[in-house]
């Protein structure tokens, strides 16, 4: 990176101010990139894999996605009837015919189980492989992208480790491995109709964008602070890490990695610019437009970030479930899941990028009064892509009633060894919580039969 203020350096900052306020330069910067940056040096990786995480909270129901029983009794089967896909055997909720279509791309985990059905605490068992503390909204142990961050480190010096989109849900934090190792949130919403820009944070010596009227205010900005700072003895007091921060902070690599007007119309069109989401609706679906929240995830892994969850929310379907389904929540995923498949393939990262998508839990095998299924973490389902995912595949079974495991169980901790092995993280390795030493996973293996 040129020193600031100097004639490569004011080359490296053209853009104007609207280009400068989408690529999040000022994203959390100030506040903590510099933490963010103390990785671990101890390790190095060259890998290459990265996961894409579409974290569907609030818990899709497995009966109407991707485990239909079709000669349940009504009141089990539900609404919607099922469709073969390009896999014999194999039938999906006919209400997912691209999914269908692809079927031989991707793979189905049915007998996933635990016994928590509280969304926040479900979210801490999925995210971190540990039961949760005492309380729900605050990990009691990190989750699987901070241990990525913690173990693994950066691959890209321009971007973080591990990012949420847009926002961290409970369970994605990074409990006793500290504030280095949070995940670094967009804030800003990929959905929201309009250009994308991440929010303006407070810089050293109280520069912000807001501040930067123009590209000749930026530069002068700079310019003053680099004469500030150089007079102030500050700028060789900045350790290497908070130098690190500096070249995230100008990173031409953050820059077009948040850009997403640099994606072709037909690659957005392709994903899906579904109507905002409006809580006053009559047939509200509960979700927003998050289909170009996986388009953002798909260009952090290509950048280099090694893992993104995107929040997918809000799959809690008590009332009027099967018309919030309908209408919302499952043309809208058909349209975004295989989207983000194509534009992997094509780009030839679908062999080291991992999909997974699942939620909290599964909904009850039993329709309730007010025509939506309720919590139900006895048995659900999860989708995976990808990385060392062999597509076409079905692992586990539900009951005929989708009830609880059949055959072949499987456990979210069998789900995180799994991701973890792709990303090459120890599992078995150890950190200390308040003196005592924790692993990685309490428990689970990678499931074989995926490959």
């Amino acid at each position: 990176m040129p020193p600031i203020g100097c004639p490569e350096f004011r080359r490296s900052l053209r853009l104007d101010r609207r280009d400068f306020l989408r690529t999040g330069l000022f994203g959390a910067a100030g506040l903590t990139l510099p933490d963010l940056l103390r990785a671990d040096e101890s390790r190095s990786s060259n890998r290459v894999n990265s996961v894409i995480l579409l974290w569907m909270r609030g818990g899709p129901s497995h009966h109407d996605t991707w485990d239909p029983k079709p000669d349940a009794p009504a009141e089990v089967r539900g609404e919607f009837g099922t469709l073969p896909t390009t896999v014999p055997g194999i039938r999906l909720c006919d209400l997912l015919p691209l999914s269908a279509r692809m079927m031989h791309k991707w793979a189905v985990v049915r007998s996933l189980h635990h016994d928590d059905p509280g969304h926040s605490t479900g979210d801490q068992i999925c995210f971190t492989g540990y039961p949760p503390g005492p309380n729900p909204e605050e990990n009691a142990h990190p989750s699987i992208g901070s241990v990525v961050s913690k173990q693994l480190g950066h691959l890209s010096p321009g971007l973080p480790p591990y990012v949420m989109i847009p926002r961290v849900v409970p369970g994605a934090g990074s409990a006793y491995l500290g504030v280095a190792h949070k995940p670094f949130e967009t804030t800003a919403d990929p959905a929201n109709p309009g250009p994308f820009s991440l929010p303006s944070f407070k810089l050293a010596l109280g520069v912000t964008a807001d501040r930067v009227g123009d590209r000749k205010g930026l530069l002068h900005a700079f310019d003053t602070l680099r004469r500030e700072v150089d007079n102030s003895g500050q700028l060789d007091a900045l350790d290497r890490f908070q130098a690190r921060a500096w070249d995230v902070l100008t990173s031409p690599t953050a820059r077009d990695a948040f850009d997403l007007d640099r994606e072709p119309p037909k690659v957005r069109d392709r994903y899906g610019f579904d109507p905002a989401y409006d809580p006053k609706a009559s047939n509200r679906c509960g979700c927003p437009s998050w289909a170009q929240r996986m388009l953002l995830a798909r260009r952090l892994v290509e950048a280099g970030v090694r893992l993104v969850t995107v929040d997918l929310r809000w799959w809690d379907t008590h009332v009027k479930g099967f018309e919030s389904l309908r209408d919302g929540f499952l043309p809208r995923w058909d349209r975004a899941f295989t989207a983000l498949l194509d534009d992997l393939e094509q780009r030839g990262l679908l062999e080291t990028t991992l999909i997974l998508a699942w939620g909290e839990f599964g909904r009850t095998p039993k329709v309730n009064a007010d025509a939506g299924r309720d919590h139900y973490p006895n048995v659900f389902s999860a989708a995976l892509a990808g990385g060392p995912v062999r597509g076409g595949r079905v692992v586990g079974a539900s009951d005929s009633n989708g009830a609880y495991p059949k055959d072949n169980p499987k456990t979210p901790q069998d789900v995180l060894a799994t991701v973890y092995r792709h990303l090459g993280v120890d599992t078995e390795a150890q950190y200390l919580n308040n003196g005592r030493p924790i692993s990685v996973l309490p428990s689970g293996r990678p499931i074989e039969e995926l490959g």
